[in-house]
């Protein structure tokens, strides 16, 4: 059976196809439709005749992610599976990119774009997944809808902030981690200093969550204002901002609700059972990982979170480890809110992280390292389908202990043993001194070079 192979550049609008050999040579040469109803249908009697020169064929289709230009195209396809020999995948970009420049290519065109897709398909097959329906598309829609308005809300907040400090910057001082919800409401009574320092000190302490206390500090503080905004085209402006920025705040969390409610995915009951997961969360790691065939590994799932250790040195010995942080952010900013959450809540993440603060490490490192323990947790419990047990967790670790105390041998070094005579640097040569030195005292508690009893 012959193989052939669809790549697919996506455009907005329209898209460039091409169908090589297994031997990277073009059946089809390149041609363009449009995304319309015409163009798919197009696109399905091209495929037909092909099918028809060629019936004893099979046909992968790939098409990079682009933000949701391709999801027609996609979708398209995935319903000619149906009734042609098809399998269609969706492409991480970047692996396309680095294929490409591994084959020094210099131009860069919608028909090179749509012939380098396919032959990363031809290259790398082990690391295309071909898909059959999208279970996860609705909710992943959904979930784009409220991450717009989420950002959308940011955009309002950091205008709103750069408002207050002409017009009433001495709140500010209560933004430090955010914009509270009580001063929100403030500022659509009183959004000007000018405004606040008038006002009746009882009125501000009816404002929910301000006590009397604080309104007579906030009337006080108005009144020594430094503000140089005491228009009423600034007061509008705050108001309408603040009334916006409520507005979203309402729908996000309906949206969430609704969401949450209607999510039928069992493996986000199952990683709801890990205590600092909750719906939101929970939704988009699953919307992330997909299915966890995807990854061979726990390694595999954190390379793709971007979370992997990569260790840097130079000739003369000085580097250190970094978090890598490849490929997409969205996934990291989940995982880092849950690990805040778990810190405060699950106590086998809490210990973890005092742990490892306890013996000097930053606590911006700490929640990496929890990010990442955290996603081995989560490993484990989809690819084996069980709720979270720290007691698995801690049977694990003990044996890692048992693992690290044997003496490890240096791979590199199997073909010859550190000379003396090498012409090293000083820190080279200190750090093969350290290194000789800890194996001896392992070799040494281990009885392996325990001096020999006295004969009698």
């Amino acid at each position: 059976m012959q193989h052939y192979y669809l790549g697919i550049d996506v455009s907005k609008g329209y898209a460039d196809f091409v169908i090589l050999n297994d031997k990277k040579r073009p059946i089809e040469e390149n041609f363009q439709l449009d995304d319309t109803f015409e163009g798919h249908c197009c696109l399905y009697e091209r495929l037909l005749r092909f099918f028809d020169d060629h019936p004893d064929s099979t046909m992968y289709a790939a098409l990079e992610s682009t933000g949701g230009y391709e999801d027609n195209w996609f979708r398209a396809l995935i319903k000619f599976q149906g009734t042609l020999n098809l399998k269609t995948a969706r492409l991480n970009p970047l692996g396309v990119h680095a294929n490409s420049k591994a084959d020094l290519k210099r131009n860069v065109t919608d028909k090179i774009s749509a012939q380098n897709v396919a032959e990363y398909m031809i290259a790398h097959p082990e690391k295309i997944s071909y898909q059959q329906e999208d279970h996860l598309a609705s909710l992943r829609k959904q979930w784009g809808f409220i991450k717009m308005l989420t950002k959308q809300s940011t955009q309002l907040l950091n205008q709103l902030e750069s408002l207050i400090y002409t017009a009433n910057p001495e709140l500010l001082v209560y933004c430090r981690d955010g914009v509270p919800e009580w001063l929100l409401k403030l500022l659509i009574h009183y959004p000007t200093a000018s405004s606040l320092s008038k006002a009746k000190i009882v009125k501000v302490a009816r404002i929910p969550y301000i006590s009397a206390d604080r309104a007579k500090e906030l009337v006080g503080n108005a009144k020594k204002s430094v503000a140089s905004a005491t228009d009423k085209v600034t007061g509008k402006l705050i108001v309408a901002t603040v009334k916006q920025i409520l507005h979203l705040k309402q729908v996000i969390k309906v949206q969430t609700g609704l969401m949450a409610q209607e999510c039928s995915v069992p493996e986000v009951d199952l990683l709801k059972s890990f205590t600092g997961i909750k719906d939101f969360s929970a939704i988009g790691l699953m919307l992330e990982i997909q299915t966890m065939e995807r990854f061979l590994s726990a390694k595999k799932l954190a390379s793709f979170f971007g979370l992997h250790p990569v260790y840097k040195v130079s000739g003369d010995g000085i580097g250190g480890f970094r978090m890598s942080k490849r490929g997409r952010k969205e996934p990291r900013q989940i995982l880092f809110m849950v690990a805040l959450s778990a810190i405060q809540s699950n106590p086998l993440i809490r210990g973890i992280y005092l742990e490892h603060i306890q013996k000097g490490m930053e606590k911006m490192a700490a929640i990496g390292l929890c990010m990442h323990k955290i996603l081995r947790i989560i490993y484990g419990m989809l690819k084996h389908n069980s709720v979270f047990d720290p007691e698995i967790d801690r049977r694990n670790r003990e044996k890692m202990v048992h693992r690290n105390n044997r003496v490890s041998k240096d791979k590199n070094r199997r073909y010859q043993a550190f000379d003396s005579r090498a012409p090293i640097s000083r820190r080279q040569h200190s750090k093969r001194e350290e290194r000789k030195q800890s194996h001896s005292d392992n070799n040494t508690n281990n009885g392996i070079i325990a001096p020999a009893p006295l004969s009698t």
